[in-house]
C-alpha cells in the first residue's frame, strides 16, 4: 500500500488507522498472527476500550468501514501523513500538524523538489514532506542514531514511500550530507540540538542557482 495514494479495499500487510474517537486512534498492521512475550505465534487480536478486534477480519473490508468490536464499534480509515502523526510510535519528540503545515509552507516545496531533512526522528515530518514533493521529488532524511534509521526505513518501505524517501544513517554535524548532494537541494530542514554546526554543510548542499530554502 501507499500513504501517498488511496485504494478501496484492505489487504493483508496494509497499515490501517482504527478510529474510536478524535482522541483515541491506533495504527495497526493487518497481519494474521503476531509473536507473544514467549516468542510464540498467536492470533493477532487488538484490545481497545470498546473490546477486542480480530485484525485478520479487516482483510477485504473497505477503508472507511464501521467494524464491530466485542463491546462496541470503530471505523477503519486509510492512513494519511496527518493520521500517522497522531498514531505513530514515538522514538523522539515529533512535529504535529500545525507546525508541519507551516514548515512545508515556508520551505516552498512542491512536485520534483529535493528536500534534505536532519534528523529523521520518528518520521512524522518525513511523511508530509514525501507527499509534498511527489511526483518526481525526493526526501533525503538523516539521523545519527543507527537503530532509529533502520526502524524508520522499514516504516517508509511498508508505507509505500521507498521511491520518494531515502533514509540515511549519518552524523551530519560532523560529516555533512555527502558530496552526492552538493549543489542539489531545493530546501533543507534542520531539527537538531545544534543546528548551527550544520550551516556550512547546508550551504554546500544548496543549489547554486535558483531559489533555495533553509
Amino acid at each position: 500500500m501507499s500513504f501517498l495514494s488511496y485504494k478501496e479495499l484492505i489487504e493483508e500487510g496494509d497499515t490501517v488507522i482504527l478510529y474510536l474517537s478524535a482522541n483515541s486512534m491506533h495504527a495497526l498492521r493487518v497481519v494474521r498472527t503476531i509473536l507473544n512475550k514467549n516468542n510464540e505465534s498467536v492470533e493477532n487480536v487488538f484490545q481497545t476500550t470498546y473490546g477486542a478486534l480480530k485484525v485478520a477480519n479487516l482483510v477485504g473490508k473497505s477503508f472507511g468501514s464501521k467494524v464491530e468490536l466485542t463491546r462496541g464499534w470503530a471505523y477503519v480509515l486509510h492512513p494519511t501523513p496527518e493520521l500517522w502523526t497522531l498514531t505513530l510510535p514515538h522514538r523522539t519528540q515529533i512535529n504535529y500538524g500545525t507546525d508541519i503545515s507551516m514548515i512545508v509552507f515556508q520551505l516552498e516545496i512542491g512536485p520534483g523538489s529535493l528536500v534534505v531533512e536532519a534528523g529523521t526522528g520518528s518520521g512524522s515530518l518525513t511523511h508530509a514532506l514525501a507527499r509534498s514533493v511527489r511526483p518526481g521529488g525526493t526526501v533525503c532524511t538523516f539521523d545519527f542514531h543507527e537503530q532509529r534509521v533502520a526502524v524508520a526505513k522499514e516504516e517508509f518501505d511498508s508505507h509505500g514511500l521507498a521511491s520518494v524517501v531515502e533514509a540515511r544513517h549519518r552524523d551530519v554535524c560532523e560529516h555533512g550530507f555527502g558530496q552526492e548532494l552538493d549543489g542539489r537541494a531545493d530546501a533543507i530542514f534542520l531539527d537538531l540540538p545544534h543546528p548551527w554546526l550544520v550551516i556550512k554543510h547546508a550551504l554546500k548542499a544548496y543549489k547554486q542557482s535558483g531559489k533555495s530554502n533553509l
